[in-house]
């Protein structure tokens, strides 16, 4: 069985219940599915940059009620570690110059060292990574 891997924009879209992606996370086996660190490491920065920036009260209180969310909800699924066998997969890829942002090609090494399907709307950049299999879940 291939896994099916979401990239931060499904992940993203995911928990702020997009139909069509709810719909196929939640359709699929758990056991199919995975997020990779990489993803986690971009989101937790993200809200970290929140906390950080907060000028207000509430928007200070909203980014900690948004790393939360993020921590348990990393928690929850397969998590996909950048490892040796990845990071082989990486220095390849930047060998063969793929004009891809350091981020996604970690992401793209990740799934093609577990054989797995990639899920992302972001055809443009990841359809530069040879044998990389990608679906887009927003598309019903």
């Amino acid at each position: 069985m291939r896994l099916y891997i979401l990239d931060t924009d499904h992940v993203t879209l995911f928990q702020r219940a997009h139909p069509a992606v709810v719909q196929r996370v939640t359709a699929m086996e758990p056991e199919a599915l995975a997020v990779t660190v990489v993803t986690a490491e971009e989101q937790l920065r993200g809200w970290l940059n929140a906390i950080r920036r907060g000028s207000s009260t509430s928007k200070v209180i909203w980014a900690y009620a948004g790393l939360h969310a993020a921590m348990d909800y990393f928690n929850s699924v397969y998590l996909l570690d950048f490892d040796q066998t990845a990071y082989t997969r990486y220095e390849d890829l930047r060998r063969q110059k793929i004009r891809v942002g350091t981020q996604d090609l970690r992401i793209a090494a990740i799934v093609l060292s577990v054989d797995g399907i990639l899920v992302t709307r972001n055809q443009r950049d990841f359809a530069q990574v040879p044998g990389l299999i990608l679906q887009d879940w927003t598309i019903p």
